[in-house]
């Protein structure tokens, strides 16, 4: 589980940073304004749409961690409750035996 935190985290880390590092160009001599990455609304359409990517895959990927300590059925079987307790003395067997029948019916 924490290699899988420590790989996602790194993912994560290597999107957010990506931006910043793809273009190390000098537009100080030279810049006109190149607002969208200087491909007019395809460059802003396609930063925007590595934006909508980057965070749905942060946000399934946080998700995913945080089910992955949850039981896959919520809803525990009713006749193992039922052997915990007879086995932890807390029904008798009658009980444990009328409890079952009930239950199977």
């Amino acid at each position: 589980m924490t290699k899988i935190k420590a790989t996602l985290t790194t993912i994560g880390a290597t999107l957010v940073a990506s931006p910043g590092l793809a273009d190390a160009g000098d537009y100080s001599s030279s810049y006109q304004g190149h607002m969208m990455g200087g491909y007019g609304f395809f460059g802003g359409g396609a930063m925007l749409l590595f934006w909508v990517v980057a965070i749905g895959i942060i946000v399934l990927a946080v998700r995913w961690i945080g089910d992955s300590g949850r039981p896959a059925d919520k809803n525990a079987d009713a006749l193992e409750i039922l052997r915990a307790r007879l086995a932890r003395g807390e029904i008798d067997p009658e009980e444990y035996a009328a409890r079952k029948k009930a239950l199977e019916s």
